[in-house]
């Protein structure tokens, strides 16, 4: 769907016409221009709808011109240079991206496929709001066609993250369920029937894009860590040995179907990966072995994602890893058990402190493993590493744990007077400001569904 060739050869521009035309005689006009309002909706989820429209148009336009039997071999490439020059434009009407007037610099080719390279950034929670049945029948019946526009629009930002093939299916049975209720003769029953139907794919957008957001974020082995502490911190009691291999097969099912074509990847994997947590943990632990009771696989998985953490259990301390180890061929696998033992101790510690201290320690293996004295460095590092983290982390913890079990008046009043014993020097209008960072954090960044680009910078 890019409108841009791939090479700067001539072959190279037949090649990507061929693709785009080819594409567009397969699926037809109206399918294609349905593909392309879902691809661009998800590559510019910052978009208006306005600026989203023009851009379809015209990369509708360009097919359906270019693409028609006997038009001019070089009229693709002259059309998707023009759309270049449009874009860089002082009064486009495509989608504002920071990165536009960088690639305005360039020229030809280059230009292109800079452009073509702009993504704004995910959505941090999905914001599309489904209507009642009756204002959506309201809404159908007024125009069909700007209400499905609309719709694929608000619901392909929204979800930007979820594998394109789960998106394409997720939309084409809502509308499909729209257009069949609404001239029903009995919509609330038909509705009913439909969303039971369509529960499965509801669930599978929902929990695609939460997945694929955290694997943009964090790419493979920190989604992987991401995990594993995830499951430390829900099933305390399971081994570090128990809980790897899952934690790498969840790892291996985003880096296969995030940005995968395949139809049914993402609910193929993720139902064979639910299935193999059950099998491990539902004899070890009582909440998974209730999330593995239903039948559906789907709401089965988005039960044990929803779980939240259990109590921290008391456990004999944890042995650390020694600079040798940490430097050895091994050294990231005996970091990322130090942090599971961490994260099974804390168990509230939310997903995003966890995620930095991944991050603390590749940087210092990284810094001291190359140095003439691994030890010395590491030994200085560590210690104070220590001094400073283990405050925080009880604080961190302490507030996720209580934002988790208190009812939101009692947890910011506990806050407040914790807060106030803290700070005794600082002002009333001081310690309001503290309060609402905190308990901004926490209502985002707390929940097992916690944005992580966000939370990573409010950390």
């Amino acid at each position: 769907l890019l409108t841009i060739p791939s090479s700067s050869s001539s072959s190279g521009k037949t090649k990507v016409r061929e693709k785009v035309c080819q594409e567009y005689r397969m699926l037809g006009k109206e399918n294609f221009r349905t593909l392309t309002i879902i691809a661009n909706s998800r590559k510019y989820s910052n978009g208006t709808f306005e600026e989203i429209g023009h851009l379809v148009r015209e990369i509708v336009s360009l097919a359906e011109t270019c693409c028609a039997d006997g038009a001019d071999p070089s009229c693709y490439d002259a059309g998707s240079t023009a759309l270049s020059v449009k874009s860089c434009g002082a009064d486009s009407p495509f989608p504002a991206h920071p990165g536009t007037a960088e690639c305005c610099g360039h020229e030809g080719l280059e230009r292109k496929l800079c452009l073509a390279a702009l993504r704004h950034p995910p959505q941090p929670l999905p914001r599309y709001l489904q209507p009642s049945d009756k204002e959506l029948c309201q809404a159908f019946r007024q125009d069909p066609r700007e209400f499905a526009d609309r719709f694929l629009y608000e619901y392909s930002s929204s979800y930007s993250q979820a594998p394109l093939p789960v998106l394409l299916g997720s939309t084409r049975t809502f509308l499909s369920m729209v257009s069949t209720c609404c001239i029903s003769s009995a919509p609330t029953a038909c509705f009913l029937k439909e969303k039971l139907e369509r529960k499965t794919l509801s669930l599978l957008t929902l929990t695609s894009n939460r997945i694929c957001s955290r694997f943009s974020a964090y790419g493979k082995d920190k989604v992987t860590f991401s995990y594993l502490a995830s499951l430390a911190q829900k099933a305390p009691a399971a081994s570090f040995e128990d809980l790897l291999p899952l934690a790498e097969d969840a790892g291996e099912v985003s880096a296969q179907c995030c940005d995968s074509v395949a139809e049914d990847c993402m609910q193929k994997k993720l139902m064979e990966h639910t299935a193999k947590i059950c099998t491990a943990l539902s004899e070890r632990d009582r909440r998974f072995a209730d999330c593995c009771k239903g039948k559906n696989l789907m709401e089965n998985h988005f039960c044990m994602l929803a779980m939240l953490p259990a109590p921290a259990p008391k456990l004999p301390e944890a042995s650390e890893p020694t600079n040798k180890e940490l430097c050895g061929k091994d050294g990231a696998l005996h970091a990322t058990r130090s942090l599971f033992e961490l994260a099974r101790r804390y168990s509230s510690l939310p997903d995003a402190v966890l995620a930095k201290l991944y991050d603390s320690f590749g940087k210092l293996r990284g810094e001291c493993c190359s140095t003439k004295d691994p030890s010395a460095c590491l030994d200085s590092k560590r210690k104070r590493m220590e001094a400073e983290l283990l405050p925080f982390l009880e604080k961190a913890s302490q507030l996720c744990w209580q934002y988790n079990e208190l009812p939101f008046l009692e947890f910011k009043k506990r806050l407040r007077d914790s807060l106030a014993q803290a700070e005794p020097e600082a002002s009333p209008a001081q310690l309001e400001q503290l309060l609402e960072q905190r308990a901004s954090f926490a209502s985002t960044c707390c929940l097992p569904d916690a944005p992580a680009l966000l939370c990573a910078s409010k950390v």
